[in-house]
């Protein structure tokens, strides 16, 4: 008989997390080990309870869910990584698979595509809920060539590095000691020299180009 896959939720909502415990219990392929409700409380979990996946919320007070993903991806490499979120935007999307999440998958998804999804990404595989991964490659599609890219300042460079890692205006300002409208300011003018739209154009030819090494 194999064994069941161990399985940390993370969430800061009880009843969610209660809600998907029941959903993965409903086979014998996976074994719920531990829940948590914040970022800081995963790293200590997994370092205790060493699981084979860990499922996370993107949004939570305090450290969030993507930030946690990159210390768990560094901490335990072993560990396969999904966030299970209501998060539709392709930055976070991004933001997610660049720190270390194997896959990324919608809350409205049922138990049984959940437990499917689950053991798909613990097996190796990568997973993307298919109406963002369509959305992820037309953004990439989109994407301009590289010297677009040198044509931005040292502080433009930094300002767009820290936009890859699912930083708002407000955090981007605070770790570059910068006003929120400084950094708004910088945004428009990252967008008009890469010939993009949107934020997510920005990251998503950033991250085409290897900007960021």
């Amino acid at each position: 008989m194999h064994r069941p896959i161990h399985i940390l939720l993370v969430d800061d909502h009880r009843l969610f997390r209660e809600g998907v415990a029941h959903s993965l219990a409903a086979t014998d392929d996976f074994v719920v080990v531990g829940e948590a409700g914040s970022g800081e409380e995963a790293l200590s979990l997994a370092a205790a309870l060493q699981p084979d996946m860990v499922l996370l919320d993107v949004s939570m007070p305090g450290m969030g869910g993507i930030a946690a993903a990159e210390k768990l991806s560094v901490s335990l490499p072993g560990v396969r990584i999904m966030m299970l979120t209501v998060a539709e935007d392709p930055e976070c999307l991004l933001a997610a698979l660049k720190n270390g999440a194997h896959g990324y998958v919608l809350k409205g998804v049922s138990a049984a595509e959940l437990r499917r999804i689950a053991a798909s990404v613990a097996d190796g595989e990568a997973y993307v809920t298919p109406a963002l991964a369509a959305e992820l490659l037309v953004e990439f599609s989109r994407a301009r060539p590289q010297d677009a890219l040198s044509s931005l300042t040292p502080r433009e460079s930094g300002v767009l590095e820290l936009l890859s890692r699912g930083l708002t205006n407000r955090e981007i300002g605070e770790h570059l000691h910068l006003a929120e409208k400084t950094v708004k300011h910088h945004m428009t003018s990252i967008l008009q020299k890469l010939h993009v739209r949107s934020r997510t154009e920005a990251v998503a030819l950033a991250l085409r180009n290897k900007a960021f090494g």
